[in-house]
């Protein structure tokens, strides 16, 4: 095998640091609401065919012109699902980080409101709601600037948070370039955050979650129903939970405005937070709160 192999497979390995969150808390749980709508795939955008991802039509097909029903389904998520979702989110006090693409936030200065007058964060979701697998280097670092800056016009700062979510091979080294993110959260590969170094640079990973997430709606093999959500992210919770008797974990859950904003799906989450705000011994924080905790407590060695 070759001696110098670019991935992590071992991570903390049998090593697991012993964490402990703020009033010792058992586990971080962690929201995050994704806010695309606006910023995905339609030749409206200049995009040579239209949206074929995360949407009620599974497996749909690209069209060269305007797919007004995918059109429509993204709609639902800016002009009824995120109400649906911010309401919840006051009414229960959570505070929630928000993964926005930037030229979605910027066609919804009703919603950027809502969300500087809320509890909430805002991390980089990236320029466009877009595959950057096979874009050019230089061109996915134009975007990540330009998105920045959109981002920093709207809310008055830049975000220190990053997550592309369909990255390409380049881009933990566009975040170690900027170097302005507390976190990157492109990484699915672990419970815990943890430290990356490129030559003299570090760059705090936050790991997010696909399974417990209500993408799974619109994958095959995915959830059927709110009950299965639920379940799962109980399942998930209550694993976590017993873990963090001795040694706390974190616990992200993904969410999507069109998705989880439907009403057939909303009381899934609803009735998890209910189950998650009975327990006194957790911290339900934002991603921002976990960074700043773990570079004063576990610095980069």
């Amino acid at each position: 095998m070759p001696k110098k192999y670019p991935r992590d497979m071992i991570g903390f390995g049998s090593n697991e640091p012993k964490v402990v969150w703020p009033n010792n808390a058992r586990l971080a749980l962690q929201i995050v609401l994704n806010y695309e709508e606006g910023g995905e795939k339609n030749v409206l955008h200049g995009d040579k065919q239209s949206e074929t991802f995360l949407s009620e039509i599974v497996g749909a097909q690209a069209f060269k012109d305007r797919h007004m029903n995918m059109e429509s389904m993204y709609e639902y998520g800016s002009r009824r699902g995120f109400w649906r979702l911010h309401k919840l989110f006051q009414e229960k006090n959570i505070p929630v980080t928000i993964f926005g693409v930037a030229m979605a936030l910027e066609r919804n200065p009703e919603i950027c409101k809502a969300l500087k007058n809320g509890n909430y964060e805002i991390a980089c979701h990236g320029l466009r709601w877009i595959d950057y697998q096979n874009i050019k280097k230089n061109i996915e670092k134009k975007h990540m600037k330009l998105a920045i800056k959109i981002m920093k016009k709207i809310f008055g700062e830049r975000p220190l948070g990053w997550y592309t979510g369909r990255c390409s091979p380049n881009t933990r080294d566009l975040v170690f370039d900027d170097g302005g993110f507390l976190y990157d959260s492109d990484s699915y590969s672990d419970d815990l955050p943890y430290w990356e170094h490129k030559k003299n640079k570090k760059q705090l990973i936050i790991p997010y979650t696909l399974d417990n997430n209500d993408m799974r709606f619109a994958t095959s093999q995915g959830f059927n129903s709110g009950e299965q959500f639920y379940t799962y992210l109980k399942d998930s919770f209550d694993t976590l939970y017993e873990e963090g008797k001795s040694n706390p974990k974190m616990m992200s859950v993904g969410l999507h405005c069109r998705l989880i904003g439907r009403p057939g799906r909303f009381q899934s989450l609803k009735k998890f937070l209910d189950y998650a705000q009975k327990f006194n011994d957790i911290w339900i924080c934002k991603r921002i709160d976990i960074a700043k905790h773990w570079i004063k407590n576990y610095p980069s060695k």
